[in-house]
């Protein structure tokens, strides 16, 4: 006779490893990638089964390189210990609220390891990483510091130097300029051949910059061309900003002294005389009259009052200038070369008797034209008598370089 056993109710196990089963179908069902929470068995214990949690990620770090940000994080894992097998990164336009912006360049997507980089437009960011564990996530980190990019270049620099490379300051020339503060500047300096020069200034918490006295004698005659550029501490460099100088190292020179007779009486000192000086190059005639200004054109003074010219004729025959209404004056003396008086003469009238001083940029000529007087006694018959002048110490050419104060023999002349 055959035996049947009667089946009881399933075991407790069986129940519970049924409920861990349709538990876990469940979570993967409805938690998906947003579950913090990791479920597995038990070793020790199939019939047991316990919940693990991904951890917040770490705070990041970051590090800035022109407009490339730097993150490094620490590892994450799971309240059990599990490490976590990856990393989302992201980042803000404000230390709290705003949208997160997935990071981009080996930030982007999954990251594997603990650091990464972007680059970045300018603005200031702050970095978040979120752990991960297959499609489960962890709470997002707080946010790093600021990571402060500057992709703007600066502005051109200024700058200063002189209008002219002369003999006084050939081989200690000053340049100076303005930049952004704090930015490094590098200054370039050439002439219209092969020399050139450069040095590495930084700019001072004001901007300014000042670079170590230039020498350039070596340097050719003509248009100098200083070149500076700035480059601001996130390494971006800006445009040029350029000015000039004009190199003019020659000394000027008397070229030719002429008397000139335009009075009624050939050989006799009068009204109407005048002495013509003739230079190698133009001078800068501000420095003959304080009243004239350094450029072309032509420059006269004559006229009454404070504009009267005075011409004077010592007894030994030596003629100066004085008045003209140049509050600095330096014509400087002509030796008439002919006994034309035996006392001191003066010429200087009003209106068109007036006696005048004029300067001629094209012509490069200084012009000392007597006007009303008492004319000489005497009457110089040769012609083969000549003049000589002698400039005043302080007159110079356009570019700052001195006339010599020596005696220079003038052509064979007379008045």
């Amino acid at each position: 006779m055959s035996r049947h056993r009667q089946e009881g109710p399933p075991s407790t196990g069986l129940v519970r490893r049924c409920a861990v089963i349709v538990m876990g179908v469940l979570l993967l069902s409805w938690g998906g990638p947003a579950a913090s929470a990791f479920w597995s068995s038990v070793a020790s214990n199939f019939g047991a089964a316990a919940a693990d949690t991904v951890g917040q990620g770490a705070t990041p770090s970051t590090s800035v390189s022109g407009s490339t940000v730097s993150v490094a994080w620490e590892a994450g894992t799971t309240a059990a210990g599990r490490s976590v097998t990856g990393y989302s990164i992201a980042r803000y336009s404000a230390a709290s609220g705003g949208t997160a912006i997935a990071a981009g360049g080996t930030c982007s997507g999954t990251v594997a390891g603990l650091g990464c980089s972007e680059t970045v437009p300018s603005g200031t960011w702050y970095y978040t990483v979120t752990p991960l564990l297959s499609t489960w996530k962890g709470a997002e980190s707080n946010r790093g510091a600021a990571a402060a990019i500057d992709s703007t270049p600066p502005a051109a620099p200024a700058i200063t130097a002189p209008t002219y490379v002369n003999q006084a300051n050939v081989g200690n020339v000053p340049v100076s300029g303005t930049a952004e503060a704090g930015s490094t500047v590098v200054l370039t300096v050439t002439d219209s051949g092969t020399q050139s020069s450069s040095q590495t200034l930084t700019a001072n918490a004001a901007g300014a910059w000042t670079a170590a006295p230039l020498n350039l004698t070596a340097f050719n005659a003509g248009t100098i061309t200083y070149s500076a550029r700035a480059t601001d501490a996130a390494g971006n460099t800006g445009a040029a900003g350029t000015a000039t100088s004009t190199k003019d190292v020659i000394t000027p020179a008397v070229g030719s002294v002429r008397l000139n007779n335009g009075g009624a009486t050939a050989g006799k000192v009068e009204r109407g005389d005048s002495v013509t000086i003739t230079f190698s190059e133009p001078l800068n005639p501000a420095t003959i009259c304080s009243a004239w200004t350094n450029g072309p054109g032509i420059q006269t003074q004559n006229g009454n009052g404070n504009n009267q010219v005075v011409v004077n004729i010592s007894a030994n025959d030596v003629l100066t200038v004085t008045g003209a209404g140049c509050p600095t004056l330096r014509v400087g003396s002509v030796a008439l070369g002919a006994d034309y008086t035996s006392v001191p003469l003066t010429f200087m009238g009003n209106n068109t008797n007036a006696s005048s001083l004029q300067w001629n940029h094209d012509q490069r000529t200084l012009t000392i034209t007597l006007g009303a007087g008492t004319a000489g006694a005497a009457t110089i018959t040769s012609t083969t008598v000549s003049p000589s002048y002698t400039p005043a110490a302080g007159v110079t050419d356009a570019a700052g370089n001195a006339l010599p104060t020596t005696q220079t023999a003038g052509l064979a002349s007379r008045f």
